[in-house]
């Protein structure tokens, strides 16, 4: 008998350690340890579910019948109450039996989407910085991962067009999110309307993440690549209720597009779950059909959040910090005064934790392009945001004397 387990994990020796963990852990530690660390680091929204989704979801509880296995694609009113959604929002029309499916958050549905439809030998295209499953699923599925720069330097078209000319075999996905965590990128309807054009000239399917659908501000609305005519041939679209109607931790979501798409994520679904409980889902239902006022007040409670962070860190004197607001997300992509861009963004973090008492998370953590930045997360009240930006004038006073 040896005391040596000697077999090998593939694909857990393809995924790096989590770069975000590191800065959560120390978070914890000074928890632990009886400081006041304000954490904006993880996107872990802080907002109550609406009253009457709670309501709807424990009154569904209370009934044996939706104590047994659920539909995994939805039930049949949930995926109504979906495309309801998209033509009330996005003036588009699906079928819900052949074009929609529930998902277990949007982060499930995509990361399945993937395990299912790329393999050895493909080769899927993903933004650099993105969202860590984005990529991650790439390596989980065993599929070959292709970044493409995201910045406001170059045109990310451009880029999606050299990578797709030096890559061989020819790309078969494409992974996009907009508005785009962690950079809080924003397009408009004739930018999806290229990569629609790009997708189709060269045979790529689209999965395109639009977890923050909802959450924009001063007059900006993002739109849904399925709004651009041809869509549905080659995009599958990802909603989650996690910010909209902040319900992260009931896991919530939903996937729409093209039929043969859907069908490939449904059929994995029936094999690895039965799908959100149904009481949840039945909470969907009230959440998608219900009063949406709740929606406007959490955009407008991240607005005042945004404003406090960025006007209050950008204000006039010593210590000033300029970051420009973005437009859509609950985050705040913020580039590293240049005076600390040679440490890193990791151990920028490490520093604003230990000497503002703010935790955020480190840009590299996700992707190389994201080095030089750090996102802050809009989950502290307005007093404690306030709170935080005074730690960090008062550390970047302290670092100058």
């Amino acid at each position: 008998m040896t005391d040596k387990f000697r077999h090998d994990f593939n694909k857990l020796n393809r995924l790096p350690p989590y770069i975000l963990s590191e800065v959560t852990e120390l978070t914890r530690a000074k928890r632990r340890a009886g400081e006041d660390i304000i954490d904006m680091g993880m996107g872990n929204p802080d907002l109550a579910t609406p009253q009457h989704v709670i309501d709807k979801i424990c009154e569904a509880a209370q009934d044996p019948r939706n104590h047994r296995y659920s539909s995994s694609q939805g039930l049949p009113n949930l995926r109504a109450g979906i495309t309801e959604w998209y033509k009330r929002r996005h003036d588009v029309e699906l079928n819900p039996e052949t074009e929609a499916v529930a998902v277990i958050g949007a982060k499930e549905g995509l990361s399945h989407f993937v395990l299912m439809t790329a393999g050895p030998g493909d080769v899927v295209l993903v933004p650099d910085p993105a969202y860590p499953i984005h990529q991650y699923s790439v390596i989980i599925a065993g599929a070959d991962l292709r970044k493409v720069p995201l910045n406001h330097e170059s045109d990310f078209i451009e880029n999606l067009e050299q990578a797709v000319s030096r890559t061989w075999p020819k790309p078969k996905m494409l992974i996009i999110s907009f508005p785009a965590n962690p950079t809080t990128h924003i397009v408009d309807l004739a930018f999806l309307e290229r990569i629609v054009e790009f997708a189709r000239e060269n045979d790529l399917m689209v999965l395109h993440d639009f977890a923050y659908a909802e959450i924009a501000f001063d007059g900006y609305k993002p739109p849904s690549i399925l709004e651009v005519p041809g869509a549905k041939d080659i995009a599958i679209e990802f909603v989650s209720f996690s910010k909209s109607h902040s319900m992260a931790g009931w896991r919530v979501g939903f996937a729409c597009g093209n039929p043969e798409m859907i069908h490939a994520l449904k059929r994995i679904k029936s094999y690895l779950d039965y799908g959100m409980p149904q009481a949840i889902q039945i909470g969907a239902i009230a959440a998608l059909r219900g009063p949406q006022d709740c929606v406007a007040e959490n955009c407008e409670v991240y607005k005042e959040r945004r404003d406090a962070l960025v006007e209050g860190l950008g204000a006039p004197g010593v210590g000033q910090w300029i970051i420009e607001k973005p437009l859509a997300t609950m985050f705040v992509w913020a580039p590293m005064p240049e005076r600390f861009l040679e440490m890193g963004s990791l151990e920028f973090s490490k520093l604003l934790l230990k000497e503002a008492g703010v935790a955020v998370s480190p840009g590299i953590g996700f992707g190389e392009q994201g080095e030089g930045h750090v996102r802050f997360a809009l989950v502290e009240n307005k007093h404690r945001i306030r709170q935080a930006v005074r730690g960090i004038r008062r550390f970047f006073r302290e670092a100058q004397c």
